[in-house]
């Protein structure tokens, strides 16, 4: 591949200001196996600088959808079906978009369905899939913060930055390696959670301790904050809430913007992790957290907990005032002890409940 054919595809311009810059990105992706047929896609939609990371993705991605469902056992109809469930669009069938080591991959679905049946397996498959997708999200944020904009700022040629998308993906190559071991490590904590938590009226719930904690005014402050401001905000917000809740035995369930839902088997575990949040945030002037916590029976699906004793806890935090923990009765009389003082909140309607519901505050004592 040559000049004349760079040129006649569109690609490269003699008499451009960045000449040299494009012919010296169109060499090096060339030797790192980019077609042209590619590199003309890339280029009409704005992101022929990082081609680089999907050559580095995906070697040997010489594979069509019906080719890698052959492969693995699989009509092509099923396959669309496992990756539509993970959260995947479909794809044109002829294009090669997979290679060989995808095979095994799919074909472990198959053993799964047989075992837990076809609509869990689906289910299962949309949770992780859920999952996958926020790491994958993560990742590329991380380089386009971290390594891309630097080079940007820089003035950096086309291809530094085709050179750092091809080393950012090779770094990854050691995430599912990584993630191996630890869902080993989460997977074991899950069994002993599960364990230690009492048992509820059937197989899907256990009696937990749900607590909800959000920062007052955020959504306000944000509409004056530059991005990278608020990223570090929420991202100090979740670093403080994971480490806390780690730190005592409990699992943070999800973070919805401004606010952590989090669970413990105990509930004075689970007052330690609220009041540890509040006392980590405190010092920041530019947020106020607030929150909630319930005790009972939840309902357990996919990695969540639902029933009105997660809606109640969301609502007292919504109820609370800023600095403000509110808990339920049941909370405190398992909680009661050395260091902590609940005092008596009055009795107040969350929303969407149909009668007031006895509150109290909770404090170091």
């Amino acid at each position: 591949m040559g000049i004349a054919e760079y040129e006649a595809a569109g690609l490269y311009d003699p008499h451009a200001p960045n000449a040299a810059e494009r012919l010296a990105l169109l060499e090096w992706l060339t030797a790192h196996g980019a077609r042209i047929e590619q590199m003309v896609r890339a280029n009409a939609e704005g992101w022929l600088e990082t081609l680089g990371a999907d050559l580095a993705l995906h070697p040997g991605q010489d594979v069509t959808l019906a080719e890698i469902a052959q492969q693995a056992g699989l009509t092509p109809e099923r396959v669309e079906e496992i990756r539509l469930a993970a959260g995947l669009a479909p794809v044109d069938p002829d294009e090669r978009l997979f290679s060989a080591d995808d095979a095994l991959g799919f074909a472990s679905f198959a053993p799964a369905a047989q075992v837990f049946g076809e609509q869990a397996a689906r289910r299962f498959s949309r949770i992780a899939g859920s999952s996958l997708a926020r790491i994958a999200e993560a990742a590329v944020s991380l380089f386009r913060l971290h390594i891309e904009g630097p080079i940007r700022d820089a003035r950096g040629s086309e291809v530094a930055l085709a050179e750092a998308n091809a080393r950012g993906i090779e770094i990854l190559r050691v995430v599912p390696v990584a993630l191996q071991a630890l869902f080993r490590g989460h997977f074991e904590a899950a069994m002993q959670r599960l364990r230690a938590s009492r048992p509820g009226k059937s197989v899907d719930t256990a009696v937990l301790a749900i607590g909800f904690v959000d920062l007052v005014g955020l959504t306000t402050l944000s509409r004056d904050m530059e991005p990278r401001d608020l990223g570090e905000t929420i991202e100090g917000f979740e670093d403080v809430a994971y480490e806390v809740a780690t730190a005592n035995g409990g699992r943070v369930v999800k973070l919805i913007g401004d606010e952590v839902m989090f669970v413990a088997v105990d509930a004075r575990a689970a007052c330690e992790i609220a009041l540890t949040i509040v006392e980590r945030l405190v010092s920041d002037a530019s947020v106020t957290p607030r929150g909630g916590l319930t005790f009972g029976e939840v309902l357990m699906r996919g990695g969540d907990y639902y029933g009105p004793l997660v809606n109640l806890a969301a609502r007292m935090a919504e109820l609370a005032v800023p600095n403000e923990l509110l808990v339920t009765l049941e909370v405190a009389a398992r909680a009661r002890g050395d260091g902590l003082r609940f005092e008596p909140a009055g009795k107040r309607l969350p929303k969407g409940f149909d009668a007031p519901v006895a509150l109290l505050t909770l404090e170091r004592a």
